[in-house]
């Protein structure tokens, strides 16, 4: 790596201490990758008193503290994921929302899930743009500008914006089964309300001229987790999706999250994260597409015909959710969380190293836990492969994993070598 762009760890002394595990807010490049919040008053180190209103709204003053001490503003925000522990507590969440983006709206996602660290209600995370970058030295002052975007041709949302871009990303709001003519969910099964979140995506894509091959990352959270063969099944009528794409099998890297409740009570919702190659001004419109995709694969970790390990683009690389898969046998590892944690991360760690990389280069890690009460078990891992404790976290506990799991992790890598030609 030639050390152009470098790994800034930063933590707030107004929001809650990651005790040694976590950094509040690691920049690297174009964005800022906060870790998620949870209803933590700072100098107590305790949940707030209160319902879900004073937890959803100790999240959003712990974001902004954060947010505040780099010198950033809330409406500098790419996207917000709200995680709540109870579906019919969004409502009330999204009053307090609403309090912290009075005018610009962020892409969203929202998601139930089984159980929250410290038995929270809601934890919430959120990622920042980094207009100055973090080439030493050298800022670009917060030359880049934000683009977003809505179409008719998508379900719109007044909490949530379709697409944020900002530099060589655009970030895609969490796509529900609607269908935007009637603003209801599709008739059907999980078959029908997959392709309709998938068509979603593309009609949002299409409206900003970006392909469905640019797509580099896809999350989908399901109601069922027994669903996702059927999703499957519709997932590769869609991917690839260009001649250039079937020639080379490319598909993007990939996370499949159970959750215990989506919003409409829809059984299947699907969230992409997608290359810019145009970038956001002042970056030239003649330079779209200068920039590749690069995917790899590493027989050192598992495979998976319809996921590439890692993607990476311009100054990023988003790599697929890692179970604790032997890659030589395919099969679950023997022992329990402790040696399943450590599979996991021994997979990322072969695949970094496959693309020349180091766990240092590991600016997000996001952990599935089938029992939350595992965390500290997790942890004595974790300190192994992380001793510096610097990259940003989320921990959420969901109902059932892939190959009944009992844990799943997820990493975003820093990629300062950038994707040709060098940005």
């Amino acid at each position: 790596m030639n050390g152009d762009n470098a790994v800034v760890a930063r933590n707030a002394e107004n929001a809650p201490n990651g005790i040694g595990l976590y950094s509040q807010t690691v920049a690297f490049s174009h964005y800022n990758n906060l870790s998620a919040q949870l209803p933590i008053e700072p100098k107590t180190g305790k949940l707030v008193a209160g319902g879900i209103k004073e937890q959803a709204e100790q999240c959003f003053k712990n974001i902004k503290a954060i947010i505040d001490s780099i010198d950033h503003v809330m409406s500098d925000i790419v996207r917000i994921t709200v995680f709540v522990k109870n579906i019919k507590d969004i409502d009330a969440v999204d009053e307090v929302y609403k309090t912290f983006f009075p005018t610009y709206v962020p892409t969203r996602t929202t998601v139930a899930v089984a159980a929250l660290p410290m038995d929270a209600l809601v934890q919430i995370e959120a990622l920042v743009s980094n207009g100055e970058g973090t080439i030493p030295n050298a800022p670009q002052a917060g030359d880049l500008i934000k683009l977003t975007n809505n179409t008719a041709n998508a379900p719109i949302s007044p909490l949530s914006t379709q697409t944020v871009s900002f530099s060589h990303y655009n970030n895609l709001s969490a796509q529900l089964p609607i269908d935007p003519k009637t603003g209801r969910s599709v008739t059907g099964g999980v078959k029908e309300q997959a392709g309709q979140c998938l068509k979603n995506i593309k009609a949002i894509l299409e409206s900003i001229d970006v392909p469905f091959d640019d797509i580099v990352k896809i999350n989908i959270f399901l109601k069922n987790l027994s669903d996702i063969e059927a999703v499957n099944e519709v997932y590769t009528t869609f991917f690839p999706d260009s001649a250039i794409a079937r020639a080379v099998a490319y598909v993007p890297a990939r996370t499949i999250v159970a959750a215990s409740a989506l919003p409409m009570d829809a059984l299947v919702q699907i969230e992409a994260v997608v290359s810019h190659g145009d970038g956001t001004p002042p970056q030239a419109v003649e330079d779209r597409h200068g920039l590749v995709i690069w995917a790899n694969n590493t027989k050192n970790a598992p495979k998976c015909s319809l996921s590439t390990q890692t993607v990476a683009f311009s100054h990023y690389n988003h790599l697929s959710a890692q179970l604790p898969l032997d890659p030589t046998t395919g099969q679950i590892v023997a022992g329990g969380v402790k040696e399943q944690a450590g599979q996991c991360l021994k997979n990322i760690k072969a695949i970094l190293e496959s693309i020349n990389h180091v766990m240092d280069d590991v600016v997000k890690v996001n952990i599935f836990l089938k029992n939350i009460a595992d965390i500290d078990a997790v942890d004595e891992v974790y300190t192994t492969f992380f001793p510096g404790g610097v990259p940003a976290r989320r921990t959420v506990g969901v109902s059932a994993l892939p190959k009944d799991a009992l844990i799943q992790i997820d990493v975003v890598v820093s990629n300062a070598e950038g994707t040709p030609p060098k940005a």
